[in-house]
């Protein structure tokens, strides 16, 4: 009860604290070694994470906490501007909220870009970023994507879905039309969903979809956010090599969790990833697609006890 209380109360001094615009949740003793979830995107939430995995992150002796992006999720702000420079005053003003001097960032999907982004502005923040289908160059990954689902249409025969990826091939690569059809052809080949789910995978899927709440939320997208993020940053043609190279300069230890069943990435970009990071700092784990936390869950929390010391 008192940890539930604690939790209720962090949540509603930081929503003073923000004029409503943050949503946070923490999990845990504040004691203990902190970690901030950042989840993917643009325009999604940390509902899935909060409802799976932060829990039993910080049952292992970690404060965990999650939130969601300004303008995202259950952080509705009409007034939100969709740039680097807001996201990571919002991450350092709930560093200031907590009493944080460094943290772990884990950063999902979209989320690895905002982690890397804000390790290289405040270094000195950040003991460590773990990057969970975390893309490193946005335009490798789209035209994976299309390769992979043009194989998939080609031996269905797939003449209608054939002429989309012929059409998609002619588009300007950098827009978000083109990323977001991208994403759509991800979604309808199954990209995001592992092809043999874990026993322990699908208990936790069939859970959260008890919760209904965090299922609605989780299912939720802003179509603000990706559209100002593209507008105002250009985000579909960021590649983060250079990023990562620079903050293993200045010490900031780089760790990556992927599966190899998500259809994001082609083992080749997975190996380029590995070579940058180390070998050792990365696991790739089979029966496992994006959402890694779920999909492979008790490796992944063993990882982070692992590395995050």
């Amino acid at each position: 009860m008192k940890k539930i209380i604690t939790s209720i109360l962090f949540t509603f001094l930081a929503t003073l604290s923000y004029g409503q615009t943050i949503y946070t949740k923490t999990f845990g003793n504040s004691k203990d070694k902190p970690i901030i979830f950042l989840h993917g995107g643009p325009g999604f939430n940390s509902a899935n994470f909060e409802a799976t995995t932060a829990q039993q992150l910080a049952d292992k002796g970690f404060f965990v906490i999650v939130y969601d992006r300004r303008g995202e999720g259950r952080s509705s702000d009409t007034n939100a501007k969709f740039t680097f420079n807001e996201t990571i005053e919002d991450l350092n003003s709930i560093y200031q909220k907590f009493n944080l001097k460094k943290s772990t960032l884990i950063g999902h999907s979209f989320g690895g870009i905002v982690a890397t982004l804000f390790a290289e502005a405040n270094p000195k923040k950040v003991q460590s970023i773990v990057l969970v289908g975390a893309p490193v160059s946005l335009q490798t990954t789209f035209k994976h994507i299309l390769s992979q689902s043009k194989s998939i249409y080609e031996t269905k025969k797939d003449s209608v879905n054939l002429k989309y990826i012929a059409m998609l091939e002619k588009m300007d690569t950098t827009s978000i039309e083109y990323s977001s059809y991208c994403f759509i052809h991800a979604m309808q080949n199954g990209f995001y969903s592992p092809k043999n789910p874990t026993t322990e995978a699908k208990n936790i899927y069939s859970k959260f979809k008890t919760d209904t709440l965090l299922t609605k939320y989780a299912s939720q997208m802003s179509y603000e956010a990706p559209r100002g993020f593209w507008k105002n940053e250009k985000y579909t043609t960021i590649d983060l090599t250079t990023n990562l190279k620079e903050l293993k300069k200045k010490n900031i230890q780089i760790y990556g969790l992927y599966g190899k069943d998500d259809g994001l990435y082609s083992t080749e970009q997975i190996a380029d990833l590995q070579n940058l990071i180390g070998s050792t700092n990365l696991q790739y784990f089979e029966n496992c697609s994006h959402n890694v936390f779920i999909d492979q869950q008790t490796p992944f929390i063993e990882a982070i006890k692992t590395w995050i010391k």
